[in-house]
Order: structure tokens, then sequence, then C-alpha cells
């Protein structure tokens, strides 16, 4: 699984379609690498569910949606999967019936280095590896609610997107120097120049002059968003509103029966949600860690109608604690914020330059960076903690990382 110096390392990915959100995270990193390396290495992607888990697990993608659609299963489901013993149980008990699958993926994928960005796959994969493989990094893609199974000790760095996620990775009893906080990756086109709010507003043709909300229910569609869609323009407030129904086709249809009072415009899976995010002046989202980071970057105050509970339960608490938003879970309250952020505009100014100081918007760079020591295109006694993208705390970080455990890896 070694570097040849006759062909260009390559990074796998492993990841699955439960969720938008690890998809996006592994698309996010590659685009940097890309754009940091050029074509330097090459970059795997590998759907570990649906291309190697045995039934019924391959379909797990398929289905997630309609899981989630009994959002209190779900949180009870993790509640009690969650911690260490409990996912010790649960590698031990499904590794009979995994192992082959996960060996293959194993064979079957050479390269410098693996990322992972699901907690599923880790110690499955881990225990395939064995003792000789190349350096294994997983990328938690959730803020703050991140479950056991992200952290294998076997590992050999885990990035981590806030300071609460690793204090739960040190919880968890994962060594301090494995964990480095770099923030959440997403694409790069989120902190690329773009031109002011009328600029973008005039590029989707979009109203100027009236405060423009925009609504996203993830990439499913999920949670109330109908319902706060009507409130929010039933409220007598003169704005504009943007409504994201995600791949949720039947939804956006129904949507597009409705007569509105205000100027409305009504999208399906768009892939230009950082223009939309640009031109808008709050979001009202679910609270999925993709969305979140993603406004922080673009400085939009964020209103979060719906969770999931488990993974996006302490989203919330992000949210609210760095004061970047608030968690309005009833359509009268988003109506409330909403009326309070328009009619007082310097309470808003408060919130956006609070999301301009939680932002990362480098994350995906600094991963990038980092991953580009590990698969040989930069020389591991290099001084990576002066990487241009890392801020002084990751410096820390990743200067402790590189003297205690770098030098020790061999590529």
């Amino acid at each position: 699984m070694g570097n040849h110096s006759s062909k260009k390392p390559d990074i796998t990915f492993l990841f699955s379609d439960t969720g938008g959100g690890h998809r996006a995270a592994a698309e996010a990193i590659i685009e940097a690498i890309h754009a940091e390396y050029g074509d330097a290495m090459t970059t795997t992607m590998v759907d570990f569910l649906k291309d190697y888990a045995p039934l019924p697990f391959n379909h797990l993608p398929d289905i997630y949606p309609d899981l989630v659609k009994v959002p209190e299963l779900w949180g009870a489901f993790f509640d009690i999967t969650d911690g260490r013993p409990q996912a010790r149980f649960v590698t031990s008990t499904f590794w009979p019936y995994v192992r082959n699958a996960f060996r293959r993926l194993v064979r079957e994928h050479h390269s410098e280095v693996l990322v992972s960005v699901h907690p599923i796959i880790n110690s499955f994969a881990l225990k395939a590896l064995g003792a000789k493989r190349p350096p294994y990094i997983t990328v938690v893609t959730d803020l703050v609610s991140t479950h056991a199974l992200w952290y294998d000790r076997r590992a050999d760095l885990i990035l981590v997107p806030t300071e609460m996620a690793r204090q739960r990775a040190l919880e968890y009893t994962m060594s301090p120097e494995k964990v480095c906080v770099v923030g959440q990756p997403v694409s790069i086109r989120y902190s690329a120049p773009t031109g002011d709010k009328r600029m973008m507003r005039e590029k989707l043709g979009w109203p100027q002059n009236k405060p423009t909300i925009l609504l996203v229910g993830g990439g499913e569609g999920m949670g109330p968003l109908a319902e706060t869609a009507h409130a929010i323009d039933q409220s007598g407030l003169d704005i504009s509103l943007i409504i994201v129904a995600g791949r949720n086709t039947k939804l956006k249809a129904e949507l597009n029966d409705v007569s509105w009072d205000n100027p409305t415009f009504i999208y399906g899976f768009v892939q230009n949600m950082p223009d939309f995010m640009h031109a808008a002046d709050i979001i009202v989202t679910k609270a999925g860690p993709g969305t979140i980071a993603e406004a922080l970057i673009a400085s939009l105050p964020i209103i979060l109608y719906t969770k999931l509970p488990g993974q996006e339960t302490g989203n919330v608490d992000f949210v609210e604690s760095e004061k970047v938003g608030v968690w309005a879970p009833d359509p009268a309250m988003v109506v409330r914020t909403l009326t309070r952020w328009i009619s007082y505009p310097r309470e808003r100014e408060a919130v956006i330059e609070n999301c301009r100081r939680a932002a990362k918007p480098d994350a995906s760079r600094t991963i990038a960076h980092i991953l580009g020591t590990y698969a040989g295109l930069i020389d591991p006694h290099q001084e990576i903690a002066n990487n241009p993208y890392a801020d002084h705390a990751e410096r820390s970080s990743l200067r402790k990382f590189r003297d205690t455990k770098m030098t020790q890896t061999k590529i």
C-alpha cells in the first residue's frame, strides 16, 4: 500500500450517503486538495455501504430518508449505541458478518492515505487493515454530538470541527495529540470572493429592496418546512422568501401550487447554494452541520427550526453558545425572531459579527494540507504547523502532533 515513484499518490475517501453531509465533506476536501496541489495526486471516493456492505446494510443509504422521518426512534437508537462499551459491542457483534466485505474493500483500494468521513466504517476498516497499513485519518463531520463510533484509538489522526467535539473525543479516551480542531470542511466556493448582495440578487432574479429569507430543509427537504414557510409568508413581514425543498419533489410541487403573499422563489436541490447564502439576509434551516458551517462563512444569521435527535442535538447548543443564531422549533418562534432581527438591524449586525468570528472558511484547505503531508507531497519534517490556513490553536495542535507522531510514520 506504499507510495511508488512511478505513480501519483492516491487518497481514498470512505463515505456513505446516509444524509448528504458525508459526501459533501469528502467532495469539499477533494476540491481543496486539487486547488492546493493540482493533479499531483489522485483521489477516490468509496461508498462503503453501497459498494461493499452485505445485505441489508447496503440498502441503508436508500432507506435513510425514511428512517429519519421517525426522529424520536432515530434519536433513541443514537443514544443506545453511543458510548465506548456500546461501540465496542456493535463492532464485535457485526464483525463476523461484515469482515469479508471490509477485507475486500481494503484489498481493492491500495492508497497512500485512507480518510473516513463516516462513523460506521472506522472500527471495521481499521480491524480489516491490521497493523501494516497506510495512515488512517478520520474527519468528523458532526459539530458537537459526535457518536463514539467516530473515535477509534487505532486511527492516526482525528480531525474535528469544534472544540466541543474535541472535548467529546477526549471523553472517549482518545489521545489528545491525535485530536485536532480544524473546522467543518465545506466547499471553498463559500469563501470565494463574490459581489455584494445586490449583485447576487440581480444574478438570481430576486427582489433587491426587501429582507431576503432563505428557508432550507436540507438535502431531503426535512422537517416542518411547509408550515414554517406559510407562517413566514402570512406574518405581515415585507420580505422575499427563498425556499429550497431539496430532493423532496412532492414538497416542491405542493409549494409551487400555493398562492404566496410575498415574492417567493421555490427550488429543488441546488448546486449554487453559495450564491443563495451570499444573496440572503437570514437563513432558516434544519440543524445540519454543513449548512451551519456554510452560513457562518457567508455571515448569515441562523434560525434553526428543526433538528435530527442524536447527531444534530449539539448543533443547537453550538449555534446558541456562539450567539450566531437561535433555536426556534415552532413556526411562531421563527416569525418572532425574524420580526425582531428585521425591526432591530443593530441586533442582527451583532449576530453577523459573531458569525464572522465563529466561521472557519479554510477548514477544507487545512485538511488538504495535512493530507498532502501524509501523502508525501510535503516533507513531514517541514513545518506543517505553519500552513497558511491554520490559526494559532491549530498550529500548536499540529506541531505537537507532528513532534510526537508524524516522524514515526513511514508513507
